[in-house]
C-alpha cells in the first residue's frame, strides 16, 4: 500500500484520559513517538482541540491537510511550548510583535511574521510567513517541550465546527490519528485572534479570543 496522505490509519486511535497523571505520562510518551513517525495526533488546547503534525515534516502536514479537506492555499499555524522558540523561526521579531507576545503570551494571540528561510517545512502556500501561537494549556505546552514546534489546526472538518471535546476531534478526524490526548472539555473560548506583523504597520487578521481594543492597549498603531 503506498503512503498516501489521504489513507486514513486502520485501526481507533490510542486515547488516553489525561486526567490521570499515569494516563498522562502514557499519552505523551505516545503522542510525541507518534509525532517522530510522522503520525497525526488530536490534542487539546486553550482553545479548542487541535490536530497536530511535526511542523518540520511536509509529508506529514500534507496529511494534516488532507485530513481536514483543506487546501494548502490556508497554510497550517504553529504552535510553541515556549516564548524563546519563537526567535527561532523567524526572520526577527519586530518590536511590536514582541510587545503583543509579552502581554498575551501565553494566550488566544497569533502572530504573522516573516519565517527564517533556512527552516526546512512546508507548512501550505504561506509566501514567505509563519503563523505562531503559544498555548495557554499545560498538556499542549508539555507535548510541545518534547516534539519541538508543531503545525495545529482545529481538529475539524473544513467548514464543520471546532472540537470543544476529545470525542468530537475523535469523531472528525479520528480515523486519521494515531493519538487522542483527552484534557476534557474546552469552554470554547474562539479561536485565537491573528496579528500580521510583517508590514509597517501590525493589522487584525481574524478577530478571535483576544480583542482589538486590548491589543491596541499595548500596541495603539494596530489596525484591522
Amino acid at each position: 500500500m503506498t503512503d498516501s496522505p489521504l489513507v486514513a490509519l486502520s485501526s481507533h486511535p490510542a486515547t488516553y484520559d489525561c486526567s490521570d497523571p499515569a494516563a498522562r505520562a502514557a499519552g505523551l510518551d505516545a503522542a510525541a513517538a507518534a509525532i517522530a513517525r510522522g503520525e497525526l495526533v488530536l490534542m487539546p488546547t486553550d482553545t479548542v482541540y487541535g490536530v497536530a503534525a511535526d511542523a518540520f515534516t511536509p509529508s506529514a502536514v500534507t496529511r494534516l491537510l488532507a485530513a481536514k479537506n483543506r487546501g494548502r492555499h490556508m497554510p497550517v499555524p504553529v504552535l510553541i511550548g515556549e516564548a524563546s522558540t519563537l526567535a527561532g523561526l523567524v526572520l526577527r521579531v519586530p518590536p511590536v510583535a514582541n510587545r503583543l507576545a509579552q502581554e498575551f503570551w501565553p494566550g488566544g494571540l497569533t502572530l504573522v511574521l516573516e519565517h527564517a528561510p533556512s527552516l526546512a517545512w512546508d507548512l501550505g502556500d504561506a509566501e514567505g510567513t509563519v503563523a505562531v501561537r503559544l498555548p495557554d494549556d499545560e498538556l499542549a505546552r508539555d507535548l510541545l517541550r518534547r516534539t519541538g514546534p508543531l503545525a495545529v489546526s482545529s481538529a475539524n472538518r473544513s467548514g464543520r465546527p471546532a472540537a470543544t471535546t476529545a470525542q468530537e476531534a475523535d469523531a472528525q478526524l479520528g480515523e486519521h490519528a494515531a493519538v487522542v490526548l483527552d484534557g476534557g472539555p474546552r469552554s470554547a473560548s474562539g479561536a485565537s485572534t491573528i496579528v500580521d506583523c510583517t508590514g509597517a504597520v501590525p493589522r487584525v487578521l481574524r478577530v478571535g479570543a483576544i480583542p482589538p481594543e486590548r491589543l491596541q492597549e499595548v500596541v495603539p498603531e494596530l489596525t484591522d
